[in-house]
């Protein structure tokens, strides 16, 4: 078995590698970032007071969080020690918590955004930290977990030529949504995305109506904790 990715290496030259990786796709990484709390903002309709991003990192998704859900407090959680640092610095007002310490308020969030995150986790373990978010949402609050598409031959290429990516055990939708509808949460909704690259707007719109086509990037799925 692959030893663990340890972040703490890549806090200095993450976004870089990043980079590195999907230039040929969009020359900024803050695209995806967007792109991706674009896609929560457009599918919670309810009032959101609170918002944990499950495996932050060193935050790159913070800021787009916080101007996506002004009024809500913002809380991000990882494993990596030195990436907190970094998210710490960069995004002051925003409480960061280190995963293996646990969380103070467990069942207390109307949004739970993870991205990247479970390709990274030991599939026998995977099923546990779906329950873990299960328990951090507030009745009635929603998951969205961003995937890699394993159908994709591209995304398939990245992942293996990526340092921080060593590790990856890439999975498939169905199993991502059993694993979240075993630790007792309800499906809602899974669709595909990151089809159209940013230069080509004029085909932007084409992405809401491709999510049933397994060749985009990656894919979510929404799920809820029952009220």
């Amino acid at each position: 078995m692959t030893e663990p990715v340890d972040f703490d290496q890549y806090v200095g030259n993450y976004n870089q590698l990043l980079r590195d990786q999907t230039s040929f796709f969009s020359p900024s990484e803050e695209y995806f970032a967007r792109y991706k709390v674009d896609i929560v903002r457009n599918r919670v309709r309810s009032p959101v007071q609170r918002v944990l991003e499950y495996g932050c990192g060193i935050g790159r998704n913070i800021r787009f969080l916080r101007n996506a859900f002004p009024e809500a407090e913002i809380v991000g959680s990882d494993i990596s020690c030195a990436s907190l640092e970094v998210a710490r610095k960069e995004n002051a007002g925003v409480q960061f918590l280190e995963e293996h310490n646990g969380m103070a308020s467990p069942g207390q969030f109307d949004v739970i955004f993870v991205a990247g995150v479970f390709h990274h986790v030991p599939p026998p373990q995977r099923e546990s930290v779906s329950k873990t978010l299960m328990d951090r949402l507030a009745p009635g609050g929603k998951v969205f977990v961003f995937e890699h598409n394993p159908y994709n031959p591209v995304t398939r290429r990245i992942v293996n030529t990526c340092p921080y990516d060593a590790d990856a055990v890439l999975l498939k939708p169905a199993e991502l949504k059993r694993t979240l509808k075993n630790a007792g949460m309800t499906l809602e909704k899974q669709a595909y995305c990151l089809f159209v690259p940013p230069s080509l707007p004029a085909l932007r719109g084409l992405e809401r109506h491709l999510g049933w086509l397994p060749l985009g990037g990656q894919y979510w799925v929404q799920a809820c904790r029952p009220r």
